[in-house]
């Protein structure tokens, strides 16, 4: 579906389930050169079981059209609109990687109208390392090689993620180029890696944050380890932590394990 926000078609993947405000309501958002469709199992299958899904496309990225955020601040700004858009009091919020930091920040942003916030594949700080930010600029599929060799830590996918014989190097990589090339305008790759390299205010956000909280974090992940997560899980007030034989790919690498995290914690 699509909902307007500031001015600008949202695309929100919805389960295959007609949208409905009434509902407990969980909110996915994705990370750098990724899409709804990185959670493709995980939001069909709460979709199916009482839950209200938006799997969103962030702005400027994929479907979505307007202005990609160019912060981590301006991402979750962005999320408080679009609960306003969608006529959300309160909703869930699951973030990976660069999402994960929007999350927590629109979560200190807006704490009364956030009930869960789940991280998966978190970091404070997410340092990008100079040479993959010059990389993403000036040798882009050069960069998302790299991207995706650190990011996957098998080749292949159990079949509950995208099905058996996927070869998840290929396919991540697939789908990277697709959305950087949705946009012709901005380099979505730089500016999603800029703004996670910036970001300042993580420990500060995830103490502000009154919500339960959850940590789903892959023991190979070469991206963000979880022991770069530590500082927040320190200053969750209500954390737990969910470790994964996974890498930084946990949707497709482990997509059964956080999709039962996910679950079991949205029961909270």
């Amino acid at each position: 579906m699509n909902i307007t926000v500031n001015g600008h078609a949202l695309y929100a993947y919805t389960g295959g389930k007609p949208f409905d405000a009434a509902k407990p309501t969980v909110v996915f958002i994705h990370g750098v050169l990724n899409d709804h469709s990185v959670w493709i199992l995980q939001s069909r299958y709460l979709a199916h079981h009482g839950w209200n899904v938006l799997a969103i496309d962030l702005p400027g990225h994929g479907k979505s059209a307007g202005e990609p955020p160019r912060s981590v601040e301006d991402g979750a700004q962005f999320i408080v609109q679009l609960l306003d858009a969608a006529g959300l009091q309160k909703a869930a919020l699951v973030g990976h990687s660069f999402g994960s930091l929007i999350a927590v920040e629109a979560a200190a942003r807006a704490p009364e109208r956030i009930s869960h916030l789940a991280m998966v594949g978190t970091a404070f700080p997410m340092r990008v390392s100079p040479a993959l930010l010059d990389s993403s600029v000036s040798a882009p599929m050069k960069a998302i090689d790299m991207v995706n060799t650190f990011s996957h830590s098998m080749l292949a996918p159990p079949p509950s993620a995208l099905g058996p014989g996927t070869w998840l190097y290929g396919g991540s990589r697939a789908l990277m180029r697709r959305v950087l090339a949705s946009n012709t305008q901005v380099n979505v790759f730089h500016t999603g890696f800029k703004a996670c390299d910036d970001y300042r205010n993580g420990d500060a956000a995830m103490a502000q944050a009154t919500c339960p909280v959850l940590f789903v974090l892959g023991e190979n992940d070469q991206m963000t380890p979880p022991k770069a997560a530590q500082s927040l899980v320190a200053q969750a007030r209500q954390g737990q932590v969910v470790t994964l034989a996974a890498g930084h790919a946990l949707m497709t690498e482990a997509p059964d394990g956080v999709l039962f995290a996910l679950t079991a914690f949205l029961k909270t």
